[in-house]
């Protein structure tokens, strides 16, 4: 038995995350594009997301995952939501007011009718998504570093 099939969970764990984790990667975009106009947005589409990797962590172990998402790429990721976060924020000072709404508006209910709110869903995504995965990732290896002592 290869040292690869050891880690993780079983092989039909490993199976169907396969199958699904682009799917709920894919349905986390879905939810950040269209939360401007559908209930979502990107708090929860950083939250679904984020549990894409979680659901690759817990099926794969934490090697596999943090190779996809490493430690670095995960701190850019939320470092670059805030930053763009407030960057739009402060671009709404070039019309005298913090956030405002720089960008046309389109016609109600399409995909491209929000202004900057799109913007923000996205550099809220990064934030939260990022974040949310560090936690998670910052308690396995908190529980791993504790059994590692026990």
């Amino acid at each position: 038995m290869s040292r690869e099939r050891e880690k993780g969970m079983s092989l039909i764990v490993k199976t169907i995350t396969r199958l699904t984790v682009g799917l709920i990667l894919l349905y986390g975009i879905y939810i950040l594009s269209h939360g401007h106009i559908s209930p979502g947005g990107g708090f929860a589409g950083g939250v679904i997301i984020a549990l894409s990797f979680v659901h690759l962590m817990l099926a794969y172990g934490k090697e596999t995952a943090l190779k996809k998402l490493p430690k670095t790429v995960m701190s850019l990721f939320e470092s670059s939501g805030a930053i763009l976060f407030l960057g739009i924020a402060l671009l709404g000072f070039t019309g005298g007011y913090f956030f405002l709404n720089f960008l046309p508006k389109g016609q109600p209910f399409r995909l491209f009718s929000a202004g900057i709110i799109p913007f923000c869903n996205i550099a809220i995504s990064l934030k939260v998504g990022a974040g949310l995965f560090a936690i998670f990732v910052a308690l396995v290896l908190l529980k791993y570093e504790k059994n590692k002592k026990d």
